[in-house]
């Protein structure tokens, strides 16, 4: 049977729509209670949350999307997703008994993890919610720069106790989002978090926060059954508490009319609802506006007409809408029984015997499924083969200088060497873009911007830091927000995917402060994405500014980061070559994102003693970007060897010379990834894959003696490399918060001066 032209006759996406519940929820309940789990742990899912978001799922898959459309999807709605995926025909039947199981249907949805990939992954809640909001800047961006097609909607779908995330809010408010008329969130507002019901009506504070931050707001709050009644009903429910409105859910009909009398005026609406059975009124009572489908459809068409900022829509909805645990306040991880189940098909009209059947081939509802699926499809996207990278550049580095300013030495020689590898330079900051050395390439490239902008201190002798904005520009400043520096990174590292247009994307943050964009930049990771992080300055080197910017863990977070490769280079030269591979990392196969620590203290880059010999120069590299080097070697087999990595290399080999002075033979070695060195030992281990030759050329048996190892951040990072030969290793580095002083004198206070290093090794020599 064919389908009428324009909308979709309501009473098909109503028949799809209770399929989808029906799917969804039995895929959770097999998961539950059909399969078995030796290990007796509950697999868990959420038909609760899932429910809640029947409706504006069906409504916006099987009406208003299209093919350039992306979609963030609520973590707990995993199975809402894959139901309308296997509607669809997108996902294989034999899927559906899968969730949660290892090779199957991912807990929450997943780029890389899914059968069916997800355009988002989700699940740390706020940063999934936020995705879509770096995913149309991240285009916009592509498409200032490159010929790419015309994105669509970007879309998420948000539970309203997941905007308590200030990871929302810092998105929400940033300055560049507010022109993004692309963006579109639908919040389910069922008014229910994981524990409770939630207090109070904050629905009108949530909306004008949003108003304030120039959104586009739109609410959906009853369905026509309920505001046909009239308006003593609306006012009666408008005047509850969020408790006693879904207390009024999980009372049988003839209690509700009792329950709506207690309160409002009494006499208009004992009027209003005189001629209204109790199971009709029971119904309206729970007639809210997301889950009204004639309502939610003219209210994404309204926003689509909204184009010049993004807009929010509150739906309001019940959470375990139509199911048994409607209504109860710990209802989050519920899950029905059997009998419950085989009721629900009944209800829902499907089979439980044949639980996963689709709609008959030849009936309506198959063919608007069938219709869906041909406008969503999408072509394949075959991306633009990246520059290759070089493997050096010209630069000499001579004279005392910091990583930090290699490193903003660095994008000049890029661009005056490697012009077509710089164009797919991006790089984005939390407003330190001058305090983190790029002042000299935003001279060069400019400030990215949504529009031109007039630079009114273009004229200024004084000005150092050139403020061009345009869309042409290759530097993205936002506001002091670490974690949208890292969720727009995310989505700048899948441009190659989702346009076509591989970015080489760098982002420059504050080193203590790593810890503050953890999660989403890990998350962003999970998700697959290539970026390179810049935490600078680093360590209690940073000695004036005092413990709340040193930082101490990062270089622990840097090696225990997946599918990222932690640096620490002493020298300008190792910085130069660790950088241009963690560039030509970003698009091969077999490479990965890159976090890079660096410092502001001056170094006497003559302690690098770099070959002059071109081979011999080939081979430090070669051991550099394998993860350290040998920097002297004494004569005799050491008595002690001293590993140092960053900034405090000029005290190592001070040490060391001391050492060798008083008549011990001393070998000094230079991590310049501690990461590496750790992935080499576990190779050797059988643990990973991967090759182990390092660990010989730094720590060949032959040369096996006690370890003394010094960086500025915890001990412990560098413990593992005892292992190495099993010999005795003493470990200094930072282990308490710092303060404000000298170099000097704060590196006498936490232990990682000449002074303690020649008395650690002391200790260990035989």
């Amino acid at each position: 049977m064919a389908v009428e032209t324009g909308r979709p006759q309501l009473a098909l996406l109503e028949a799809i729509q209770e399929r989808v519940l029906w799917l969804a929820t039995s895929i959770i309940h097999h998961a539950n209670s059909v399969r078995r789990t030796p290990s007796g742990v509950k697999v868990g899912g959420h038909q609760a949350s899932s429910a809640s978001m029947v409706t504006i799922m069906t409504a916006l898959y099987f009406e208003h999307l299209r093919a350039a459309d992306r979609v963030s999807v609520k973590p707990h709605a995993s199975p809402v997703l894959h139901a309308i995926e296997y509607l669809l025909g997108q996902l294989d039947e034999r899927y559906l008994t899968t969730l949660r199981e290892i090779g199957g249907l991912q807990s929450y949805p997943s780029r890389l993890k899914d059968p069916m990939p997800a355009d988002f992954s989700t699940g740390s809640v706020g940063i999934g919610a936020t995705a879509p909001i770096w995913s149309a800047l991240a285009h916009r961006y592509v498409a200032g720069h490159f010929d790419v097609p015309r994105g669509g909607r970007q879309v998420s779908l948000v539970g309203d106790a997941e905007l308590d995330e200030g990871a929302c809010w810092e998105a929400i408010v940033d300055p560049l989002v507010a022109n993004l008329g692309e963006v579109l969130w639908i919040v389910d507002l069922n008014r229910q978090s994981l524990d409770r019901v939630v207090p109070d009506i904050a629905a009108g504070r949530l909306a004008a926060m949003f108003e304030a931050a120039d959104w586009h707001v739109i609410t959906v709050k009853y369905g026509s059954r309920l505001t046909g009644i009239g308006e003593p009903l609306v006012d009666r429910i408008d005047g509850m508490s969020n408790e006693e409105y879904q207390r009024m859910l999980r009372s049988p009909a003839a209690e509700v009319r009792e329950r709506l009398l207690e309160g409002g005026d009494r006499a208009a609406l004992r009027r209003a609802i005189a001629d209204v059975d109790d199971r009709g009124l029971t119904a309206a009572v729970r007639d809210l506006g997301g889950h009204d489908l004639g309502l939610l459809l003219d209210a994404f068409g309204e926003a689509d007409a909204v184009k010049d900022r993004p807009t929010v829509i509150f739906a309001f909805t019940i959470k375990a809408w139509r199911l048994p645990t409607q209504g109860h306040p710990a209802n989050h991880s519920a899950l029905i029984d059997d009998e419950q189940w085989r009721a629900l098909a009944e209800e829902l009209r499907a089979d439980p015997e044949h639980p996963w059947a689709r709609f008959a081939e030849d009936s309506p509802e198959a063919e608007l499924c069938a219709q869906a699926a041909r406008r969503l499809r999408r072509e394949p996207v075959t991306a633009t083969p990246a520059p290759a990278v070089p493997p050096a550049l010209q630069r000499d580095h001579a004279g005392r200088s910091s990583t930090q300013q290699t490193f903003g030495r660095f994008f000049s020689d890029l661009a005056r060497q490697a012009p077509e590898v710089a164009e797919r330079v991006v790089t984005v900051s939390p407003d330190v873009a001058s305090s983190t050395n790029l002042g000299g390439w935003i001279n060069h490239v400019g400030i990215w911007h949504l529009g031109e902008r007039i630079d009114w201190f273009a004229d200024d002798t004084d000005t150092l830091v050139r403020w061009r904005e345009s869309e042409h520009g290759q530097h993205i400043e936002l506001g002091i927000a670490e974690g949208n520096l890292v969720g727009l990174l995310a989505e700048l590292g899948l441009t190659g995917t989702r346009d076509g247009e591989p970015l080489l994307p760098i982002g420059t943050l504050y080193d203590p402060f790593v810890n503050r964009a953890l999660e989403p930049w890990s998350f962003g990771l999970y998700a697959g994405t290539r970026s390179i992080l810049v935490g600078t300055p680093s360590g209690v080197t940073l000695a004036p500014e005092g413990g709340a910017h040193q930082s101490i863990i990062t270089p622990s977070v840097g090696l225990e980061q997946p599918r990222c490769t932690a640096w620490e280079p002493a020298f300008g030269q190792d910085l130069e070559w660790a950088l241009l591979a963690a560039l030509d990392d970003l698009h091969r196969d077999d490479g990965g994102s890159a976090y890079f620590r660096l410092t502001t203290r001056p170094v006497d880059q003559s302690l690098a003693a770099l070959p002059d010999d071109d081979s011999q120069r080939a081979r430090r590299r070669e051991l550099a970007l394998a993860g350290g080097y040998p920097l002297r070697l004494a004569e005799t087999p050491p008595a002690v060897t001293l590993v140092g990595v960053g900034a405090v290399m000029p005290e190592v080999i001070a040490a060391a010379g001391e050492l060798t002075a008083a008549g011990h033979a001393v070998d000094v070695l230079c991590l310049t990834s501690a990461d590496l060195v750790f992935r080499a030992l576990r190779a050797r281990q059988g643990l990973a894959p991967g090759g182990d030759a390092i660990l010989d050329d730094l720590l060949p048996a032959q040369r096996a003696a006690p370890l003394v190892t010094v960086l500025d951040g915890h001990p412990h990072t560098l413990s593992f490399l005892g292992s190495v030969r099993q010999v005795p290793i003493a470990c200094l580095g930072v282990d308490d918060f710092g303060q404000s002083g000298d170099v000097d004198d704060l590196y006498r206070a936490f232990g990682i001066d000449s002074e303690t290093i020649i008395g650690a090794a002391l200790d260990l020599m035989p």
